[in-house]
């Protein structure tokens, strides 16, 4: 997360960004470190090759258990495999089917590799080189391998029937529910082999092994994210992932959504998608109170904390038609920090990114009613498990005013902010004030004003003169504007000329 030339006068004018960037780097402690000089070559290269795979998961991954570190990672390898496969459309369909069907047992085939992808597929080299993969698979535990084969068994299966609708010409999605099952093929079947994996190794509450659909919305919400935030990219590939049933209700043609002219219904229908995917949130806060191991919970809460933050970014941002748009370097930092502490911090970055859509929705979009009715729940939810009134803090703020009613603490905050806001604004002006009145005066020195001449006369006419407090500030008047007039030199002008101040006399005399 280093910082190029371009982005430091981001961090310039967002200094609390960089802050948490330097706070991440400095300050966070992993609950587990990996020991590469004690893994074999092939093992090396399998992170090697997490690496250059995830950007989002390799960091997290790492930092896992021993006990989980090496199976998740193979895990993943294995499942990037098949979407590798899935992705690439130089493969012919037959060929494709019999490797995405069979790919759960190819995992078990010693020196197995494919080098049946185009060229340009960006994670080809892994399944090149996928012999490593299948030799570290064999060494971890029976029943780890159980569980990742039955979710890649799956999970192939899925990915077949979807490549063989996308053979016939039905390139897109045209129902929810067809929706729903997609994303469940790609993502949720991982939050399912995930949560077992988790259970069997006894890092996890094993009821979470009996709710099926808290470990579904786990990967739900986060493929449900990227489907919005990828539109863009999705379409110039020539994929279509947000449901017609959705879609058609605002435009007629799916291509309409990326038209200038159709901002409002691309809007709208944007809201619908975030409506979809923000109801599967609360769901995933239940799921994390389950997780045990701190470890596992920040492998867990991270990616959670960033889709709750990726829909902030997203709802109602035309942007997200024109390039695929992500949060900066520096608030996924401070998510970071926040996510891997304890659940009341991940339930804060939830409340504070769903308020955030909460203020940015709008009474003009058809669905205004029920994205406020999906915030409200979300915040329900975290107000069940951690309540903002507390009975001893109501007790302790009752004695403490018991005539005075017990003021919100955000009010207070708020106040205070705006009385600094105040003194900041008067010192700022005064500060102008100061150095404008200084750059004016030194420029009338520099032209050869000479101010002490200036005063010892006005000094002398005051001696000489009853002149009200009128005719002095005329005088004042007509010497300052001597000099802004003409720069000119006022010891040669009072040489040159005379200036008669007569008394009683309300004016002032000056040959020219």
């Amino acid at each position: 997360m280093g910082m190029g030339i371009l982005t430091i006068p981001y961090y310039i004018f967002h200094p609390s960004e960089a802050r948490s960037i330097v706070q991440w780097k400095t300050w966070h402690n992993p609950p587990h470190e990996r020991e590469p000089q004690k893994e074999s070559v092939s093992l090396r290269i399998c992170f090697d090759f997490l690496d250059k795979t995830s950007r989002s998961f390799s960091a997290v991954i790492q930092e896992l258990h021993p006990e989980l570190l090496i199976p998740v990672t193979l895990f993943y390898l294995i499942l990037r495999g098949l979407d590798t496969v899935e992705d690439d459309m130089t493969i012919p369909i037959e060929k494709k089917d019999s490797v995405l069907r069979d790919f759960y047992k190819i995992t078990e085939k010693e020196g197995w590799s494919f080098n049946g992808n185009g060229p340009d597929e960006k994670d080809r080299e892994l399944l090149v080189q996928f012999h490593y993969v299948t030799e570290e698979y064999r060494k971890i535990k029976p029943v780890y391998r159980e569980i990742i084969n039955d979710i890649a068994h799956q999970m192939g299966d899925g990915m077949a029937d979807y490549c063989h609708k996308a053979a016939d010409g039905k390139a897109g999605v045209e129902t929810v529910e067809e929706y729903d099952q997609y994303c469940f093929y790609v993502a949720g079947l991982v939050g399912h082999g995930l949560t077992r994996l988790f259970v069997e190794s006894g890092l996890a509450n094993p009821a979470l092994n009996e709710r099926k659909h808290l470990q579904a919305s786990m990967g739900l919400f986060l493929q449900k994210t990227n489907v919005i935030r990828d539109i863009k990219e999705d379409w110039d590939d020539k994929r279509r992932f947000w449901p017609q049933e959705i879609w058609s209700k605002h435009v007629e043609n799916f291509e309409d959504l990326f038209n200038p002219a159709n901002k409002e219904a691309a809007l709208n229908c944007s809201s619908e998608m975030v409506l979809n995917a923000l109801n599967h949130a609360d769901e995933c806060l239940f799921y994390l109170a389950g997780l045990k191991e701190q470890s596992v919970f920040n492998f867990a809460a991270i990616p959670q904390s960033m889709a709750i933050a990726t829909l902030a970014l997203v709802f109602r941002n035309p942007d997200v038609f024109n390039r695929n748009i992500k949060i900066t370097k520096g608030s996924a930092c401070q998510i970071m920090l926040e996510s891997t502490q304890n659940l009341q911090k991940v339930c804060e970055v939830f409340r504070r990114f769903v308020r955030q859509i909460h203020r940015k929705n709008t009474p003009k979009d058809p669905n205004f009613l029920k994205i406020s009715i999906a915030c409200g729940k979300v915040e329900q939810f975290i107000e069940s498990i951690f309540p903002s009134q507390t009975p001893n803090a109501l007790q302790q703020n009752a004695a403490a005013a018991p005539e005075q009613a017990v003021e919100d603490p955000e009010v207070v905050r708020e106040r205070e902010e705006a009385k600094w806001d105040t003194i900041y604004m008067l010192v700022a002006v005064m500060g102008t004030l100061l150095v404008l009145s200084t750059i004016m005066i030194g420029l009338a020195w520099l032209a050869g004003a000479r101010f002490d001449i200036a005063a010892k006369e006005l000094k002398r006419s005051m001696a000489d003169s009853d002149m009200d407090w009128s005719e002095i500030a005329f005088l004042t008047d007509v010497v300052i504007g001597s000099f802004w007039a003409g720069m000119v030199d006022v010891r040669g002008e009072f040489a040159r000329k005379e200036l008669y101040i007569k008394t009683n006399v309300p004016y002032v005399y000056s040959c020219i």
